[in-house]
């Protein structure tokens, strides 16, 4: 059988505030949209005993057993949902881990959504959202690859054809541990999003915004602040802000020259450091 092809998309987090914390997550909102960076997931069918995960690439060699998909399968497992059915899954890694672009979550939502779509797994929503919130609490906005923007209530609404967004994508060479960052978190926002539109992914909207998470990975790691300093004195972006936790640092422009100049200029600067255009999905 000839193995499916899935593309799992990066996301960024436009804005990002935490507005508190129960026992055991911090509660955010957050202005989410999707680019077209992307892990190449290969899915088949096998006729064995047992499912083989593989993952191949650039970004594969620190992925351990303890991974998303391998949550994904056992909880489908246990819970019976794939009957006898065993499957061969390769995913072929573009997107860094430890970087706030949402790799693993989103390689889990993807395959998710294939089983659901595919009538492999038979589950309603409330069951869906149950299963993604069991692997990690972003898996949920992989199951849309779209604007989103996730309410303080946690709610997801989802906006189609909202602008085009050029981006510069440069992620140093440490990564940052999310559960070290949000450990350092003293303050909550007050709740901004609550009522989402389209206005939410102007320019004018997001540059006023800001992600609660980025003071603090800077405190921590100075490096990622000279990164953040040198890419906003060069003309051209609209404004620069991490993504999720880190360390990935996200430039945002109004048109692909003058993203593709700045990606030529930090090149120079820093000729070890992961950097990738992109534009939103």
């Amino acid at each position: 059988m000839n193995p499916v092809k899935i593309k799992s998309y990066a996301k960024v987090n436009l804005a990002l505030n935490i507005i508190g914390k129960n026992q055991s997550f911090h509660k955010i909102e957050s202005i989410i949209a999707f680019i077209d960076l992307y892990d190449l997931i290969l899915i088949r069918k096998i006729k064995s005993k047992t499912h083989k995960i593989l993952f191949t690439g650039k970004f594969s060699n620190k992925i351990g057993k303890d991974n998303t998909i391998s949550k994904l399968i056992q909880i489908l497992e246990k819970k019976n949902l794939l009957k006898d059915n065993k499957f061969e899954i390769t995913i072929n890694k573009k997107i860094p881990s430890k970087a706030g672009l949402g790799g693993g979550s989103m390689n889990a939502a993807s395959i998710l959504k294939y089983f659901l779509k595919r009538k492999i797994v038979k589950i309603s929503k409330k069951e869906t959202i149950k299963i993604t919130k069991a692997i990690g609490s972003d898996v949920i906005l992989g199951l849309n690859s779209t604007y989103s923007v996730l309410t303080s209530r946690n709610k997801i609404n989802n906006f189609k054809n909202s602008k085009l967004i050029h981006l510069l994508i440069v992620k140093p060479n440490f990564g940052c541990s999310t559960k070290k960052i949000y450990s350092k978190v003293k303050r909550f926002d007050r709740s901004q999003f609550n009522r989402p539109n389209k206005k939410m992914f102007t320019f004018d909207y997001l540059k006023k915004m800001k992600n609660s998470l980025e003071p603090i990975a800077l405190a921590k790691y100075p490096k990622l602040k000279s990164v953040k300093v040198f890419l906003e004195n060069l003309s051209g972006p609209i404004f620069v802000r991490m993504t999720g936790s880190g360390s990935a640092l996200v430039a945002y422009f109004q048109s692909k020259k003058k993203r593709d100049d700045v990606k030529k200029q930090f090149y120079k600067k820093y000729k070890n450091y992961w950097c990738v255009a992109a534009k939103t999905i």
